[in-house]
This record gives structure tokens, C-alpha cells and sequence, in this order.
């Protein structure tokens, strides 16, 4: 198969303010930070009171799940080990001498500018000045670039140009559409109108509050930032990788094909139907289908329909799938660690979110995994 043919936008807004918020799930805070990325200052406002502990990550979803309340537990910044994102210095990306560039893969990112660049740079695809600067390599980035972190559109902003700046020195720069794109366009395009959940009346505003929205994102959010959100493909095989947002295999209610998947959810986008988009939000965000028993079988049905030999995704975070997040019984320990991909399920499943929102890390990887 061939590889992605998504078209990316290309281009990069004004200077922006960002506002900062504890890296924690679902909760949005409002408060001033500067830095490299950002100019100004805004006002402080209330953040949403958290919610306190580490509760249990929830073993699993019914048919009838729906996103109405957090689907994990709040996680303060001050009870985990805060890890230094300061890049260390990288050697240039290796170029071959024929054939397409190497293949990177990016987690979730939710905002975290700093801490993308900071990882981008570590792996020499972005120099000093946040350009790119690694050839004809090829970067995935696997989806939820806003809410819950401070500056969820700057970090689409860089992805478009990057998406310009790779194209120009022969790789490529593409990206995946994750729940939280879908929650976005949701919440700009249908706000506070109804919609059926299958636990009663919801609507896209309330759950995008709920899960982390930010008001400097909507602030900013301009006709551009939207097409392109709406144009990303939902899955893609790459090299044998197949690469997805969610671990879930809700992927299979909207084709036998990666194309017809693609199509089918640009398709609903298109048609602006808000019960009908909720649907598609409301799958997307299941989690942990190939973590617990039958959770190879599971990929394997994947990877038997759109093919692949490996699948790659983001959404649940590493230290979730681990059982690394501490207990509700306040003992002493530092918090979750997390140094590269999660490799389970057979060896079938590579998972990518380091959980950048509970200070875990921001991963950018090369595939195929050393070892």
C-alpha cells in the first residue's frame, strides 16, 4: 500500500499568547506563562477545582460508552516526577543515499510546545530555531495536539509549517486526526447544541471543558486551523506500521479499507451533523482494547484488515497501560517514568503517549525500534 496522500496545510500564524495549565488530565487552568514561543501576558482565571488522588484507570468500555465524564483520573503536576526537557545535542538525521528518508513517529502532544520542540530537536529534526532540518526524513505525528497544555495552537501551527519546510527538502511531515481534533471541531462548530450520548443529553462544549479545553485555544482558532483538521486522515500504513490514534478497534465501523475509513470520517465531517460526529468522537476516545487478555487478538484484527505487521498509536498513556500511576492511598512515590514506546500485546502494539499532560514525556521516535 502506498504510503498517506493526506494534504497538509501549510503556513504559520501570528505570535500568540499562551496561557500555561497544570499538566493534568482534563482540567483547564488559566493562568500566565512566557517563554521562547510566546509574547504577552493574559489574565488569570478560575481553574476547574481537580480532582484528588490516583484513582484506578477504568478496566474497559461498555458498547454503550460515552465520553460525558473524564475517562481518567486527574493527576497533579506536584505529585509526579517533572522531567527535564531540555534537548540534548543530536547528530544530524541520517540520510540514505536512495529511497525515502527515515521514519519518525510523535505521541500525543496536548499543547506542550516547548516540550515538542525541545524533543524534536533532540532527535535532529528541527535546528536551534525550530526549523526543519532533517531532509527527506518523514514524521507522523499520531493526533491530539490541543487541550489540557498551554498552547495547543501553536503547536498546529508548527506542524503546518513543518508540513511546508519537510515537503520543501523532500520528506514529509503528515499527521493523524485524534479524539481531541474531533472534540475541538465539535465544540467551535455545534458549542452548546444538544446531541444524543447514549447516556442522555450532552453537548460538545461541555465535554470539551470537561476534557481539558483551553479558551486561548478557541481564542485563536482561525477558518484555517479548522480545514485542516478536518482534512486529517484517521489511520495510515507506513513501512508495514500502522499507524492510528485510539487503541481501539473502532476503526472497523467505518471501513474494510484504510481509504474508506479515511473517507468515511471526512465525509461526516462534511455532512456537519452534530449526533453524527458525537458518534465518531465518542469511538474514537475508547481506550485499552489491546491492553488486557485478547488485546493481541484484537490488533490482529487491525492489522488483518488494513494491513501492517505492527500497529502504532497513541491516546492511553504509557504510565495507564503500565498500572504506574500510584494509588489513592497517598504513599511516597514519585510518579510515573517514562523512557521511550511501550511495546505489548504480543509484541503487536507500540504505544507512543508518554502522558506529557502528568509530566511524563513527550515522545518522538524513529521506527523501526532498536532491538
Amino acid at each position: 500500500m502506498v504510503e498517506g496522500s493526506m494534504t497538509q496545510g501549510a503556513g504559520q500564524g501570528p505570535e500568540v499568547e499562551r496561557t500555561a495549565t497544570l499538566r493534568d488530565f482534563r482540567v483547564p487552568a488559566y493562568v500566565n506563562e512566557t517563554g521562547p514561543y510566546a509574547h504577552g501576558s493574559r489574565a488569570a482565571e478560575t481553574a476547574a477545582p481537580a480532582e484528588p488522588g490516583y484513582p484506578a484507570a477504568p478496566e474497559g468500555y461498555p458498547d454503550g460508552y460515552t465520553p460525558t465524564e473524564r475517562d481518567l483520573p486527574v493527576i497533579h503536576r506536584g505529585d509526579t516526577l517533572q522531567v527535564n526537557t531540555a534537548p540534548a545535542a543530536a547528530p544530524a538525521v541520517q540520510q540514505p543515499a536512495t529511497g525515502p528518508g527515515p521514519l519518525f513517529v510523535v505521541g500525543d502532544v496536548h499543547g506542550y510546545l516547548d516540550e515538542l520542540v525541545a524533543a524534536l530537536q533532540a532527535q535532529g529534526l528541527v535546528d536551534a530555531a525550530g526549523q526543519w532540518c532533517a531532509g527527506t526524513a518523514r514524521l507522523w505525528f499520531l493526533g491530539d495536539f490541543t487541550d489540557r497544555g498551554p498552547d495547543g495552537i501553536g503547536v498546529i501551527d508548527l506542524v503546518m509549517r513543518l508540513s511546508a519546510e519537510a515537503a520543501a527538502a523532500g520528506g514529509y511531515c503528515k499527521a493523524l486526526m485524534g479524539n481531541h481534533e474531533l472534540l475541538l471541531l465539535g465544540a467551535r462548530r455545534f458549542g452548546d447544541t444538544p446531541v444524543n450520548s447514549g447516556a442522555g443529553t450532552a453537548t460538545f462544549q461541555a465535554a470539551w471543558l470537561l476534557n481539558g479545553g483551553q479558551k486561548s485555544d478557541m481564542d485563536r482558532l482561525q477558518d484555517h486551523h479548522l480545514q485542516w483538521m478536518a482534512r486529517l486522515d484517521a489511520i495510515e500504513e507506513v513501512d508495514g506500521y500502522l499507524l492510528v490514534h485510539s487503541d481501539t478497534t473502532a476503526y472497523l465501523d467505518y471501513g474494510r479499507s484504510i481509504e474508506e475509513v479515511n473517507d468515511t470520517v471526512r465525509e461526516a465531517l462534511t455532512r456537519n451533523d452534530a449526533d453524527e460526529v458525537w458518534d465518531l468522537f465518542r469511538k474514537f476516545t475508547k481506550r485499552f482494547s489491546f491492553r488486557d487478555e485478547g488485546g493481541a487478538d484484537a490488533v490482529r484484527s487491525l492489522l488483518d484488515t488494513y494491513g501492517g505487521t505492527r500497529i502504532v498509536h497513541g491516546h492511553s498513556p504509557i504510565p495507564y497501560l503500565l498500572g504506574e500511576v500510584g494509588s489513592e492511598e497517598g504513599d511516597d512515590s514519585t510518579g510515573p517514568v517514562v523512557e521511550g514506546p511501550h511495546v505489548y500485546a504480543d509484541g503487536l502494539a507500540i504505544a507512543m503517549d508518554g502522558g506529557v499532560t502528568m509530566a511524563g514525556k513527550l515522545l518522538v521516535q524513529q521506527l523501526p525500534l532498536d532491538g
